[in-house]
């Protein structure tokens, strides 16, 4: 038997790639995002009352992974990405259903518009990720006191410290007239090393580049610290492209 998903909305997150996406919501606290329901789901009653509610639950889908199949286990970065673990035992978006969720902080619920939108804190979601659902983060039922967290008990602890070039200092003045969150954004989110688990604690010499809002950055890891090499501000057309799949495009 099978069975149709639809998704309601998107998300607009200043994360443009898997890499340097935080692995779990609140890890990266300073991100903000806007919840885009789409026209066919956008009527003010759908989102009745959600402003009383301090958090809630995004259930969506791992939209880059769809179709490239699954497998058991699965190598976690938290061990290191050395170890298996059960597929049903972490939350890695190669699952028989690439399904996830995400709990964030619901800031603000706009209905001014002609669509619905909630603007969020904490998320941990690359731009343009169908959402399947939303739900209400209800505090007696979803917090659990004596929850045991197995080999993710504790959360990552942020610990790099970021530096920046001459260059690239001179770059994000320039940039944080536009973006005036830009430079904590850039420290909370290379400060969790998002480099790959084999290349953690061992030389490396590896420049590495990520989108990370409208900005390219270029940075690499030495004697334990991140150094930020250049920001450049993005130039390709289209990256913030309305999509919608309720639509008919004909």
């Amino acid at each position: 038997m099978s069975y149709n998903v639809e998704p309601i909305a998107t998300i607009r997150t200043p994360y443009k790639e898997k890499f340097a996406t935080p692995r779990q919501p609140g890890l990266v606290p300073i991100v903000k995002a806007r919840v885009e329901l789409y026209p066919k789901f956008s009527a003010p009653e759908t989102v009745r009352d959600l402003s009383d509610f301090s958090h809630i639950w995004l259930i969506f889908l791992f939209h880059q992974n769809y179709g490239k199949g699954w497998q058991p286990t699965v190598r976690p970065p938290r061990l290191g990405g050395n170890q298996r673990v059960g597929v049903f035992a972490c939350r890695s978006p190669f699952r028989p259903n690439p399904i996830g969720l995400s709990a964030v902080k619901l800031l603000s619920v706009d209905c001014s518009g002609k669509r619905v939108v909630l603007e969020v804190q904490g998320a941990d979601l690359i731009d343009g990720t169908p959402i399947l659902d939303i739900k209400p983060y209800l505090p007696y039922s979803d917090c659990i006191n004596d929850a045991v967290g197995g080999f993710a008990g504790r959360a990552p602890v942020a610990s790099l410290p970021v530096d920046f070039s001459a260059p690239a200092y001179q770059q994000l003045a320039e940039f944080s007239a536009q973006t005036p969150e830009l430079e904590t954004l850039i420290r909370e989110t290379l400060a969790l090393d998002p480099r790959p688990a084999y290349k953690r604690g061992n030389d490396d010499e590896q420049e590495y580049g990520v989108l990370l809002d409208r900005y390219n950055l270029r940075w690499k890891v030495a004697g334990e610290r991140v150094m930020v090499l250049t920001i450049e501000a993005e130039k390709r057309a289209g990256l913030h492209a309305e999509t919608d799949p309720t639509k008919n495009h004909g």
